[in-house]
């Protein structure tokens, strides 16, 4: 393996996958390097969360590879699995028990040594110490979210996935977890984010990928992807092109 693949936590090239009547997949190419949050940004339907699900070992693609962590997935799923956390549209919490219960609970069923003083280490990381005590029916979406992606991170896993994290919650909500996104990224963990919110892919990622029709039509930093196009005339005053404007620049020219 060259140095170039080692400093790449994930690496796909020419994933397919179709189900009846459906072609999702149709070639998908990217990588994501060791320590970033990537941004997998595209419409409903696009086939973001099933890249993930091939990703994560849940899915068997058609065609094309796949390496995440240095395994690939299809030869060495197990050693995949050892090495991901998912955490999927909807947290996976359980509400009759408290935050640091639910805590205790993965950290026991994941076999780890001192259950209580690793959920007190990430209560406290997800600034969540103060509700540790109340049941989770009593959190806000955005504190079930934190608290879903502290679970996730039970045996320190190198690299995670988040399917669509902000998906239902309020604009504090959103903020609270784009926190914790960050917080995530600056311990390390690598970071494979989808979204269909423009405003989240720009504020999270360092790297955006833009899936469309089965395919990668984009992929680049923020900065690079406005340089796809050229600057407007507003009043004489130059003004820059926003996510945004790239993205529906780009999906028109695709259609």
């Amino acid at each position: 393996m060259t140095t170039a693949q080692q400093a790449q936590a994930i690496r796909v090239q020419g994933l397919e996958k179709s189900f009846p009547k459906v072609h999702v997949l149709r070639g998908v190419d990217f990588d994501v390097a060791r320590g970033s949050i990537f941004a997998l940004l595209g419409a409903n339907g696009a086939g973001k969360t099933t890249v993930v699900k091939i990703l994560s070992t849940l899915l068997k693609a058609d065609a094309g590879t796949a390496t995440v962590a240095g395994f690939d997935v299809a030869a060495r799923p197990a050693s995949v699995r050892e090495s991901i956390s998912l955490t999927g549209q909807f947290a996976a919490v359980d509400e009759m028990l408290t935050g640091r219960e639910n805590l205790v609970l993965v950290a026991r069923l994941r076999h780890q040594k001192a259950p209580g003083k690793i959920a007190d280490g990430l209560l406290g990381r997800f600034s969540l110490a103060d509700a540790g005590g109340r049941r989770v029916a009593t959190y806000s979406g955005g504190m079930r979210r934190r608290l879903d992606i502290a679970m996730s991170l039970i045996g320190n896993p190198p690299v995670i996935f988040l399917d669509e994290p902000t998906t239902g919650l309020d604009p504090e909500g959103r903020t609270e977890v784009w926190r914790a996104v960050k917080e995530l990224a600056g311990h390390g963990t690598t970071v494979l984010l989808t979204t269909q919110y423009l405003d989240e892919a720009e504020h999270l990622a360092d790297r955006i990928a833009i899936l469309h029709q089965g395919r990668i039509i984009a992929n680049g930093t923020l900065a690079e992807l406005k340089r796809l196009l050229p600057p407007a005339k507003v009043e004489y005053v130059e003004k820059q092109p926003t996510l945004e404007d790239v993205f529906f620049a780009i999906i028109g020219k695709e259609r």
